[in-house]
């Protein structure tokens, strides 16, 4: 069994995120599933919405994403943001 907390983003990266959700721009983002897989998708960000289990990056086609599962949005890695 995998440990599944929550781990806080960067306050950086966590801009990038809201920086481009006002600005209502299609992005591309590289985003790690809970089973470890990989995949891109492309996607406005409505919103970020905090959840009991960690913050949610909500996207124009219904779907919510855990902030620390987010791997790059737009070209720009979350690893190369430290905490």
């Amino acid at each position: 069994m995998t440990d599944d907390t929550y781990r806080p983003i960067s306050c950086d990266f966590h801009d990038l995120l809201e920086a481009s959700a006002t600005q209502r721009k299609t992005s591309k983002l590289e985003v790690r599933d809970a089973d470890g897989g990989l995949r891109e998708l492309s996607a406005r960000i409505t919103d970020i919405e905090t959840h009991a289990d960690g913050e949610y990056v909500l996207l124009d086609r219904g779907e919510e994403i855990r902030l620390d599962r987010i791997v790059s949005i737009d070209g720009a890695q979350a690893a190369d943001y430290p905490d």
